[in-house]
């Protein structure tokens, strides 16, 4: 029974196991060097972008948001005039 079992058994070359466990972490160390490096690309174009503006994104936003609220409030207005209008109550 203990012949059979021994005829079973795995036999690993440990050097290639080896082998592609350094490859592995090399490759690994590499991409992770490539990744770094283009982050620093993307955020180096970005700064260089932002400076550029004429005016910041931040105040961009405010800018946006202040018109954003103006025509809400414009629709607000006018849909209220239309309904006043429809129900025959002068404004």
């Amino acid at each position: 029974m203990n012949h059979h079992l021994a005829q079973h058994k795995i036999d690993i070359d440990t050097r290639l196991v080896t082998a592609g466990a350094v490859l592995t972490v090399a490759g690994t160390a590499v991409a992770a060097t490539g990744m770094v490096i283009a982050a620093v690309a993307l955020l180096a174009a970005g700064r260089r972008m932002v400076r550029a503006m004429d005016v910041p994104p931040s105040q961009q936003a405010v800018q946006q948001w202040r018109r954003a609220k103006e025509a809400s409030l414009a629709g607000l207005q006018a849909w209220q005039s239309a309904t006043d209008a429809q129900n025959g109550s002068p404004r």
